[in-house]
């Protein structure tokens, strides 16, 4: 039998069939013991974290009052180390041109249905501008696995010209990037380009699913794709992001293997993922999500949001334009630090006047613009933050983790994602916008703790008033 091991570097003994089954007999065992779910909270409540086991319980627990519990705590964590912050992103989709055959994914290599498409320079850097002219400041790029169509030459000339543009007032200030497991060479030229984080679902942790959906191509190397993180460290990222794709396996299989995912990270590397991404199967070209007979409800996803804030409560949570507004209005309350708002997800994209759907990788079921979104954040009483200030100060990895257990992040942060919320309101916003955001920073000044930080923030936000940017602490 192959033992448990979150400091091993194979991913059969990090992310532990064994252990996961055992973990949810121990869940399935004790969903009931109120005692033990007590315990758990109370550990949690420490905001230390939990591990796969304690986080699993409360996962299976069914004791409404103790749900409760859990979720007025996962919003009380997420203020305590993300405040009231919300950051904003937009994925940018590069190629969807793929060698493999996913079968969740229509950028697989047998779909003949939908165009296959790669930007040019040119049509990057006009992609862009546009989302620079809607307020972005933060991208994350994505494209197919393809070595000959999509080499890692093409994302770094893609990233090049990406950090290069600046339009009007707009500048994008950080570039994560979600492409496929590569080496640790190619994850230096990552680093060396200056990315942000480096994102990468596993889809499944169940191996003998992901085999099935991964029948062909590169991706269907599961002990690859698995310890791609460790790869990536080793070649100088500091801020990795995993995720799963809820709905093609048992959920409660792939809340273990993601909270023995981040585990592992800590155990090797001292610090675990920067993000943890909650996406759903939805539908898409050639997909339908009903082929996946493991669908959860929403109330099982917004327990599972809140059950993964209290067990890592460091680690950003990302939802996506994936899930509709409604849903995203519940789940941010549980947990979640970042979304992306205005998103599309075609190649080129951006640049049509009517969202294209023939290159789309998902349905987007929000489909508000970012003015739009930012509105809804203020009105709800989030901020919605552009800041980039800690990946361009250095505060990256380790030194991330350490300023957000402190609390000192918030001295960094609550200033930060006024100053940026300010330049979108004075460059992008809808007159109604513009009135709420002002209305909020001046409230939202309040909040920040020093006085003579508070000085600092209204000289700045004047001076951004009168043109200048990019300021950050």
């Amino acid at each position: 039998m192959i033992k448990y091991d979150p400091k091993s570097l194979k991913a059969e003994e990090f992310i532990n069939d064994q252990e996961i089954i055992e973990t949810l007999k121990y869940a399935d065992e004790n969903k009931n013991n109120l005692k033990l779910v007590d315990e758990i909270i109370e550990k949690a409540k420490k905001r230390k974290g939990l591990n796969h086991r304690e986080a699993s319980v409360l996962l299976a627990c069914e004791d409404k009052e103790k749900i409760k519990e859990i979720y007025d705590l996962a919003e009380q964590i997420k203020k305590d180390f993300y405040g009231n912050r919300i950051v904003m992103f937009a994925p940018l989709y590069l190629s969807n041109y793929c060698v493999n055959g996913c079968l969740y994914c229509p950028y697989h290599s047998k779909n003949k249905n939908i165009p296959r498409k790669k930007l040019t320079q040119e049509e990057v850097r006009n992609e862009v501008i546009a989302l620079q002219d809607m307020g972005h400041k933060r991208l994350a790029i994505e494209a197919g696995e393809d070595p000959v169509n999509n080499p890692i030459e093409y994302i770094l000339d893609c990233i090049k010209t990406i950090y290069s543009v600046k339009h009007k007032n707009g500048a994008i200030r950080r570039v994560n990037v979600n492409i496929a497991a590569t080496t640790v060479e190619n994850y230096r030229k990552l680093k060396e380009a200056g990315i942000g984080t480096y994102i990468l679902f596993q889809e499944t942790y169940h191996q003998e699913s992901y085999e099935y959906l991964h029948p062909t191509g590169p991706k269907h190397n599961y002990a690859y794709h698995t310890e791609a993180m460790d790869r990536a460290m080793e070649g100088g990222i500091d801020d990795v992001g995993i995720g799963v794709l809820f709905g093609l396996d048992k959920y409660r299989y792939e809340f273990a293997g993601l909270l023995m995912h981040a585990e592992h990270l800590e155990a090797v590397h001292g610090v675990g993922p920067h993000t943890i991404s909650l996406p759903r199967v939805k539908r898409a070209n050639d997909i339908d999500p009903t082929d996946f007979d493991n669908s959860l409800s929403d109330e099982m996803f917004c327990k599972i949001a809140a059950c993964i804030r209290i067990a890592v409560p460091y680690t950003g949570m990302i939802i996506s334009t994936r899930e509709t507004p409604e849903i995203r209005e519940k789940i941010i309350r549980l947990g979640v630090s970042q979304i992306s708002g205005g998103s599309r997800t075609s190649v080129g994209g951006y640049c049509e006047e009517e969202r294209p759907h023939d290159t789309e990788q998902f349905d987007v079921s929000d489909n508000r613009t970012l003015d739009e979104v930012v509105n809804w954040l203020m009105r709800a009483g989030y901020i919605p933050s552009f800041c980039t200030a800690c990946y361009r100060e250095g505060r990256t990895g380790d030194r991330f983790m350490s300023l957000c257990k402190s609390g000192q992040i918030q001295n960094c942060c609550h200033p930060n994602a006024l100053m940026t919320l300010e330049e979108f309101l004075m460059d992008y916003a809808s007159p109604e916008t513009k009135e709420i955001g002002e209305k909020l920073i001046e409230k939202e000044i309040d909040n920040i703790g020093k006085e003579e930080v508070k000085d600092i923030v209204r000289d700045r936000l004047e001076r951004i008033k009168q043109g200048e940017r990019d300021f950050r602490f």
